[in-house]
């Protein structure tokens, strides 16, 4: 079912769109504006209301269009405009009249010839009612054209909505009962908007027609009635009028409604409150860099008011330029502020923030007492590890491989209710470096000396690593139950090294003990602990824990391992960490005795899971807030360390252009080295590269923590190089690989083993070197010349022996005249290999036939010389 809208519905009928609207509402139809749509049957009940309430005939309706009616309007201002009437008008219009009288004769007088006389009266009488209803729409249009102005100049007050509908009503009832009488003449189509209806005249009055007259525009009245908008009867100009109003001056007026709504609402909006002035800092605490809107921001200023300062200080500038030191400064003095920059704290140097806690924790109020820190040194088989085990009641040195400790531990002893703790540094030549560490932790150094060995080269040494660490030292005469002990001897050999008894004058302790009989130790412990307190050990269990990292290793079910020793704060389970160039959170922790702990208080030693990686000895432990920061500290410290390996390259001088020839000769033996723990790693390779054989060096082109695996026996065999295990085995499946691939694998337990197969490999690379060796010595005692073979010289030999493939030189009148080979060695008839002394020979030489009886012929050969 086709539907129509209000609006369609008008425009079929010829009415305002408001009054078929209205009219619809009457008559109870859902509609709400002109494009509300109506069914058909709505529409035919719709026009039905209109044509009940106007029957009149077709042909007694005539449409005027508005331009006529306008034209007349005008022609009447005209005429009240000026006193004088036109001329040129009046005639117009006289032939005008003239004419139509002439055609309405004609129509007369056809119309009596053909014997019709009503015809003719009922259009006379037409065009006179016409006429009169032209000259009631002029005074009409007269009168609303006076009452509009009158309006526009003092305008009434506006009525309330409730009257305004029922003189909506009423109106509407009127033009029902006008439009219901019969009216003889032209209808005029007027649309009439519902604001203009309070400008209609009054109820009083009851005209056959009404024409609501709008005010002709402003143009129109200085171009004297001839404006563009004015056009012919029937046409429509570019501006024409409806309704009293334009579709342009609607469309401003709503507009400049709109506007003036708008800015109403938004003139609160706009009220701009002045900031408050704050005042200036006291100091600019800045940084390199920054420019006029970071600093605004800290001066509580606005940018361009920093850009316009620059620029009278003659800094050509934009706010978001960097500035750099002096501008900023010179900035700060004109606003009579001082000016500091910002000091940035690498958190990546752990070994100053080490530092920083250390010195803090010392000037803390919560500090405690400490166990002491004690350092076990001294010689090989001087019995360290003895007293370590007679202290712990264990057997540590019945695994040790060939009787020497060979990676550093920790140990706590109970006594008395006080801990002390012991490290336990290997006594070899090769772990000197690990000594080292072991004295720079400690807080007292234990020097085990053997009553019947006395002063050794390691007991030397450890004595410097002692002092160099500034730390009091406890010496320990050892193995005093043994036959031969000269306790009095050793006493006298260590005063040579500035250790003094207590008995002859001096702040050295001495103890006589034996390790295996447990003999005094518990004196040795006593004594430890007096120096203890002397000393006054205290830490602050309550800040962050640091540490230091005693040894390192790859566990194969664990991964990376570090026994470490806290000497400030706490560390437990859990807490984020960056030790040396590594970072983790610790997962686990095991004390000395195998247990598991769940946090290590100062000078306790435990042993720690949870690294990405495993770290060098020595390294700082440092403890972080938070997992992130740790892991953004040791990822930068990795990428530090990887930039400065590779930086570390030695460049060709002048200084050092002969040894880099001379190194680039020499020939090289590569090593994959893998170990146990980090320091084995390190002492290995420290003694493998002091090993000193001329023209070849060791190069360990790679070295690690844990088993031997395939990547290392890949990289071997890429490079051709031998591996090198200590204390650890391959794995099954780069066993196999090695043996495919032809990789040497050496396992050692000892380190001077190990030292003395890569000695002997590093001498069967160089060279072969020959000596010239004389084997006999001949006389010439007669000569024969064969043309085809040469001068034949019949020998005799006096010393050693002669031999066919040996050298042989001519000696004449004790000058060499000539140096080659032996060409052919006769004995008799018979070619033989030699002829040794005392026997008679014949010979020829190579090339050379100028041979005299009473010559000496000196024979030698070259021979092999094994490298030193």
């Amino acid at each position: 079912m086709a539907k129509k809208r209000i609006y369609e519905v008008a425009k079929e009928v010829g009415v305002d769109n408001k009054v078929v609207l209205q009219k619809a509402k009457e008559l109870g139809f859902d509609v709400k504006n002109h494009m509300s749509s109506i069914d058909d049957a709505q529409v035919a009940k719709l026009k039905g209301s209109f044509q009940n309430s106007a029957p009149a005939e077709k042909s007694n309706k005539i449409k005027i269009p508005v331009s006529s009616i306008r034209k007349n309007e005008k022609k009447q201002e005209d005429n009240a405009g000026s006193k004088k009437p036109r001329r040129r008008n009046n005639k117009r219009r006289q032939n005008n009249d003239r004419n139509h009288k002439n055609r309405n004769d004609r129509d007369h007088s056809a119309n009596s010839g053909s014997g019709k006389p009503k015809a003719a009266a009922l259009l006379q009488q037409f065009k006179q009612k016409q006429r009169a209803e032209e000259g009631q729409l002029n005074r009409q249009a007269q009168k609303a054209k006076k009452e509009y102005h009158e309006q526009l100049k003092y305008p009434k007050k506006e009525q309330p909505v409730n009257n305004k509908k029922k003189t909506n009503k009423e109106s509407n009832n009127k033009k029902s009962e006008e439009v219901g009488k019969k009216v003889i003449g032209p209808k005029i189509l007027k649309p009439s908007p519902a604001r203009l209806k309070k400008n209609q005249p009054s109820t009083n009055e009851k005209p056959a027609v009404k024409v609501s007259i709008p005010e002709p525009p402003k143009e129109e009245k200085r171009n004297n009635g001839r404006g563009k908008n004015m056009g012919k009867p029937g046409h429509k100009g570019k501006k024409q009028f409806f309704n009293n109003h334009s579709e342009h001056s609607d469309r401003s007026e709503r507009k400049r409604r709109k506007n003036k709504k708008r800015k109403q609402e938004q003139k609160p909006k706009k009220q701009i409150t002045k900031r408050k002035e704050r005042p200036l800092p006291e100091t600019l605490v800045y940084e390199k860099g920054m420019n006029a809107q970071d600093i605004g921001k800290l001066i509580h200023r606005e940018p361009a008011e920093i850009v316009k300062k620059l620029f009278m200080l003659g800094v050509m500038t934009n706010q978001n330029r960097s500035l750099d030191k002096d501008t900023i400064e010179l900035l700060a003095a004109e606003y009579g502020i001082n000016a500091k920059q910002k000091v940035h704290e690498d958190i990546s140097d752990i070994d100053t923030l080490y530092n920083k806690r250390m010195e803090a924790s010392k000037k803390s109020k919560n500090q405690v007492k400490r166990p002491p820190v004690v350092t076990i040194m001294g010689h090989v088989d001087h019995g360290k590890t003895t007293l370590l085990d007679r202290l712990r009641h264990t057997h540590v040195s019945a695994h040790e491989a060939g009787g020497i400790t060979q990676k550093i531990g920790a140990y706590q002893v109970r006594l008395d209710d006080r801990l002390i703790t012991f490290l336990d540094t290997p006594g070899h030549a090769a772990f000197s470096n690990m000594r080292a560490r072991g004295a720079e932790i400690t807080d007292i150094v234990v020097l085990v000396v053997a009553a019947d060995d006395g002063v050794m080269p390691q007991t030397v040494e450890a004595i410097d690593h002692a002092k160099s660490a500034n730390v009091p030292i406890i010496v320990a005469i050892n193995k005093i139950d043994k036959p031969g002990a000269n306790p009095q001897h050793v006493t006298e050999e260590l005063m040579k090294y500035n250790l003094i008894p207590e008995d002859y004058g001096g702040d050295t302790i001495f103890v006589n003990i034996s390790a295996k009989t447990g003999q005094n130790v518990d004196d040795l412990l006593q004594m430890i602990l007096l120096q203890a307190d002397m000393m006054e050990l205290k830490a602050n269990p309550t800040e962050m824990a640091i540490g230091t990292v005693i040894e390192a290793r790859l566990s194969r079910g664990r991964g990376p391992v570090a026994d470490v020793l806290i000497q400030q704060g706490t560390l437990n389970i859990g807490d984020p960490i960056v030790v040396g160039d590594t970072f983790g959170r610790v997962r686990t922790m095991t004390n000395d005795r195998g247990r598991q702990v769940k946090k290590a208080t100062p000078s306790e030693p435990v042993e720690i899971t949870g690294l990405n990686d495993v770290p060098e000895s020595a390294d700082k432990l440092v403890e972080f807030k938070d997992e992130k920061t740790a892991r953004s500290v040791g990822e930068a410290r990795a990428q530090q360390a990887l930039q400065k390996s590779r930086e570390n390259v030695q460049h060709v001088t002048l200084d050092n252009l002969f040894d880099t020839m001379k190194k680039e000769n020499m020939k090289e033996v590569d090593i994959v080295l893998k170990a146990d723990v980090q320091g084995s790693v390190e002492a290995l390779q420290q003694s493998l590269e002091k090993i000193e054989v001329e023209g070849v060096r060791v190069n360990i082109i790679h070295s690690g923590v844990g088993a031997i695996n395939e990547s290392d026996v890949t990289l071997a065999g890429a490079s051709n190089a031998f591996i090198i295990g200590f204390n650890v085995r391959p794995t099954a499946t780069a066993k196999s690989q090695a043996e495919t691939e032809g990789v040497d694998i050496r396992l050692y337990s000892i380190i001077y083993k190990a030292i003395d197969d890569v000695t002997a490999a590093m001498k069967g690379m160089l060279e072969p070197t020959y000596e010239e060796k004389v084997i006999g010595n001949l006389t010439v005692r007669e000569t024969w010349k064969v043309s085809k073979v040469g001068t034949i010289a019949g020998s005799f030999v006096d010393k050693g022996l002669v031999k066919n493939d040996a050298k042989i030189r001519v000696i004449r009148d004790g000058i060499v005249k000539y140096d080659g080979e032996i060409a052919s060695l006769k004995r008799f008839k018979d070619d033989v290999k030699e002829v040794k002394q005392g026997n008679d020979c014949g010979l020829t030489i190579k090339d050379y036939n100028d041979i005299k009886v009473g010559d000496e012929f000196e024979v030698y050969e070259m021979q092999q010389v094994e490298p030193k």
